[in-house]
């Protein structure tokens, strides 16, 4: 009989959840660290820790790890909430790892296409040079060098503007009216379930002793402007737009290729925004 593959998702929140219960359904022991547990998915072992403190949570596992999944989100959208939650949260982690001479097989880090600071329509892969002009995108990539220098093999998957069920600004945006009409720069996207999938094809495809790359983009087949999907959500909602809400442009305009995702074996159930949106707006 084969040993029950043990991961610990740090950080159980909407990706964090997803990526729980699609490794759960493959028949791993999945343990889901987050502040308040109540909302964790059936099956998952809870784990209740705040990664801000550096005292190791009473309810970590005393069995050995084979994968870590880290799926923070910052609570404050501040340099000072990134640094806790991406950069310092980690250091936490791989200290309770040593504390118990834990050796996971690989640390899976949920990064941000914001690490490419390109502004230039360009097409980006993982080679590209991560020159980010913000210092959102700035703390991503040390929080990556961070768990590359971990001492223990490492993943970061970079995914781009997440949406999906409970992620609906930019539906409220264009339904009161907002428009971009200028807006032509590029922007990339990933649905939620897409996202979890990703993520979770990694450890899949890692377990059985399959090479993984350090670095995966996760973005759909269509990087599109802006304009485009906006004039889409108008015609879809049966909305027009009111002249002074005019959306802002976002940073940067750059198109990110899934081409090393897709040779993993992973494909986007939603290719691109016109699948997944469809499908939000008939929930």
């Amino acid at each position: 009989m084969h040993k029950q593959v043990r991961v610990v998702v740090v950080g159980c929140g909407d990706i964090g959840s997803r990526v729980a219960v699609l490794l759960q359904q493959q028949g791993w022991l999945v343990h889901g660290l987050r502040r308040t547990t109540a909302h964790l998915p059936a099956q998952i072992l809870p784990i209740a820790a705040d990664m801000q403190q550096p005292q190791c949570p009473a309810d970590w596992p005393q069995q050995p790890i084979d994968y870590v999944v880290y799926a923070m989100a910052a609570q404050r959208m501040d340099a000072q909430g990134y640094q806790q939650a991406y950069v310092q949260g980690q250091r936490h982690l791989y200290s309770w790892l040593a504390q118990h001479q834990q050796q996971p097989k690989r640390v899976v880090f949920v990064s941000s296409t914001g690490v490419y600071g390109q502004n230039d329509d360009s097409w980006i892969d993982e080679q590209s040079p991560t020159e980010p002009a913000r210092w959102a995108g700035q703390i991503m990539l040390e929080a990556e060098q961070c768990a590359a220098q971990s001492g223990h093999p490492a993943t970061a998957v970079r995914l781009s503007g997440i949406y999906g069920p409970g992620r609906h600004m930019l539906i409220d945006r264009v339904r009161a009216g907002y428009h971009a009409p200028h807006l032509h720069s590029f922007t990339n996207r990933i649905h939620a379930d897409d996202a979890a999938a990703l993520i979770a094809k990694v450890l899949l495809v890692d377990a059985p002793g399959q090479a993984v790359e350090p670095i995966y983009i996760g973005v759909d087949n269509e990087p599109v402007e802006q304009a485009e999907v906006v004039a889409w959500l108008q015609q879809r909602l049966g909305v027009s737009s009111v002249a002074e809400c005019i959306l802002k442009p976002r940073s940067g305009s750059k198109r990110c290729s899934n081409a090393r995702a897709r040779a993993l074996g992973w494909t986007p159930r939603y290719p691109s925004f016109r699948e997944g949106y469809a499908a939000q707006l008939a929930e």
